[in-house]
């Protein structure tokens, strides 16, 4: 099974097509134009592409009479060289979203998606020459909500003489064009939402990249200044970002938590200070264990307790430093 096949439900008449795998014994699978559900991998079997052409929904044979031809206005197709991004319907609500390389050369590329100016990575692979790959799947109905799509790619030959630039795009989606965009897209012949992220590869002079090089290490570098921190330092997580706490994981928060207490406490040791408090709440006691057991190993801490508990309670740390 891939990404993109479409298959039945063993114990139930529902269809859809997989969207991700989750684990080595579960898929996603989403049901046509409704909601995504996770299915374990044995509860489900592949429908063959030809299925849909004999048969009505309700697994009978469609009479010869009824099998008209339908004639269908197709979209422009695209012949020029290039690397794309398509959206390509996989039902009337799912798209794929589909790498393509209709070039010459081995595309090697890196795929991730932008929400609020924060990156996830999704996929990266190698595609030969007139080749494609689904990385990921959107919904039509959440067109609104969509991520910026970002594609970083190197274009390679073996036994080139030149070496091309690498390329990075980022693809905004409105919908004054994107339902304007859509095409018979090369290598994969299926009309789809079209966007060509290169364009025309550039050679690069190594003597001038060398150059260039050189300048910035003959750069001078900024001064840093050390900044010391706070004698108290709140790790409560409403103090750490302004995203709402409650769209972050419980591990998201105590990776943050434990960043900015790392931080403070190096800033501190470098700084000299004699100590620092750091306040980390009571909750499940998890900040406080951890906090605890990296200061067990810091052979730069003379010793630390809780702080003054008419003022902190039992939800703060007092550490003093050598």
């Amino acid at each position: 099974m891939n990404i993109g096949d479409r298959v039945r439900l063993l114990h139930g008449r529902e269809e859809g097509i997989i969207t991700r795998f989750i684990g080595p014994d579960q898929v996603e699978i989403a049901i046509d134009n409704e909601f995504v559900i996770p299915v374990l991998r044995r509860e489900i079997v592949l429908i063959a592409a030809e299925e849909g052409q004999f048969f009505r929904n309700d697994g009978n044979p469609v009479p010869e009479t009824s099998k008209t031809k339908v004639e269908s206005v197709k979209a422009p197709a695209v012949s020029s060289l290039g690397i794309y991004v398509a959206l390509a319907h996989q039902s009337s609500e799912l798209l794929a979203v589909t790498i393509i390389n209709n070039s010459d050369y081995d595309l090697l590329f890196t795929y991730g998606e932008e929400r609020e100016n924060k990156y996830k990575g999704v996929a990266s692979d190698k595609l030969h020459p007139k080749a494609s790959k689904v990385v990921g799947h959107l919904h039509l109905k959440d067109f609104d909500k969509w991520p910026d799509l970002v594609l970083q790619f190197i274009q390679h030959r073996s036994n080139t003489l030149t070496l091309l630039e690498p390329g990075i795009r980022r693809i905004k989606f409105k919908a004054s064009s994107f339902y304007k965009s859509k095409k018979t897209a090369p290598v994969i012949n299926k009309e789809a939402y079209l966007f060509q992220v290169d364009v025309k590869a550039q050679a690069i002079d190594l003597n001038k990249l060398q150059d260039k090089l050189t300048e910035q290490q003959e750069a001078p570098t900024e001064v840093y200044t050390l900044k010391a921190p706070p004698h108290e330092v709140d790790l409560h997580i409403e103090k750490l970002t302004e995203i709402d706490p409650a769209l972050m994981s419980n591990s998201e928060m105590l990776k943050l938590q434990l960043r900015t207490f790392q931080d403070n406490l190096d800033r501190a040791l470098a700084a000299n200070m004699h100590e620092i408090v750091f306040i980390h709440g009571t909750g499940n006691g998890v900040l406080r264990q951890e906090i605890h057991k990296i200061l067990s190993r810091n052979k730069l801490i003379k010793y630390f307790e809780d702080a003054r508990k008419e003022k902190f309670g039992y939800g703060a740390t007092m550490v003093k430093l050598k």
